[in-house]
């Protein structure tokens, strides 16, 4: 465990994930790569790669351990859902490591993971909302957050930041999705930050849970970490070297 055990999440381009770890397909299990070819759109599967790769990246830096393709490899990511029993779908995990949490989200391009040792979530979007996005608002804001969208100068960024906020609740279990007017969240800052306990890191307190909030301005998405753990945020690092096989010593001569 790192000096802190403090939640890792990374937000990161898809194609810089797939580029970083150029040999991603042999981290990926069985179920993993058919979840993958199933998708009929390119875009979607390296979106799906990639948050799968950053995921085990972020739990390889959480754990100290060196992120490079043997370790990396050793961390298999499984799912299980806990009504049908199916493996393909259902909460993230790493198997034989029950001790850690992990997330991942991914939208066009653009991809999201956390890892801890407290329960996490994690959810990136990009900003860009479809037309008609806040006809959704009566079945996921509360009514507190609904008049605080109104009053808002930028309605569908005030949305944006209160639906990745609530995916996160959603991943964490202490919310469902018919169940997101419910968790009022109209307590903690607007889109600007203004108001949070940390401005400069975008984090706020809600309950038990911390909320990082997170906006990337180079790939237009903004995203959200959930904890009861205090979270940080940052990018993947490039890969490290492995350790070169020892070479057997000879007798002293």
């Amino acid at each position: 465990m790192g000096a802190s055990g403090q939640p890792w999440a990374m937000v990161a381009g898809t194609d810089e994930v797939l580029e970083l770890v150029p040999a991603y397909d042999r981290l990926l299990t069985e179920v993993e790569r058919r979840r993958a070819d199933a998708m009929l759109k390119a875009r979607a599967r390296a979106d799906f790669v990639a948050a799968h790769v950053l995921v085990r990246l972020c739990a390889a830096r959480l754990l100290d351990r060196p992120a490079d393709v043997r370790v990396l490899k050793q961390l298999v990511l499984e799912q299980r859902c806990p009504g049908c029993g199916s493996a393909e779908h259902g909460r993230p995990a790493l198997a034989g490591l029950p001790q850690v949490s992990v997330s991942l989200s991914h939208t066009t391009g653009v991809v999201a993971a956390a890892a801890g040792h407290e329960p996490v979530g994690v959810d990136v979007e990009r900003r860009g909302l479809p037309d008609g996005i806040r006809s959704a608002a009566g079945r996921v804001l509360s009514t507190a957050e609904r008049t605080a969208m109104r009053e808002h100068a930028d309605p569908d960024a005030y949305f944006l930041r209160q639906w990745v906020r609530k995916e996160c609740f959603i991943k964490l279990g202490r919310a469902t999705l018919g169940g997101l007017t419910a968790v009022d969240l109209s307590d903690l800052p607007g889109p600007d930050g203004t108001g949070a306990d940390d401005v400069s890191n975008g984090l706020s307190r809600h309950g038990d849970l911390y909320v990082l909030d997170h906006t990337d301005t180079r790939r237009d998405a903004v995203a959200a970490v959930v904890s009861t753990g205090r979270p940080r945020i940052g990018a993947p690092r490039p890969l490290a070297a492995p350790e070169p096989p020892a070479v057997p010593q000879g007798p002293a001569t």
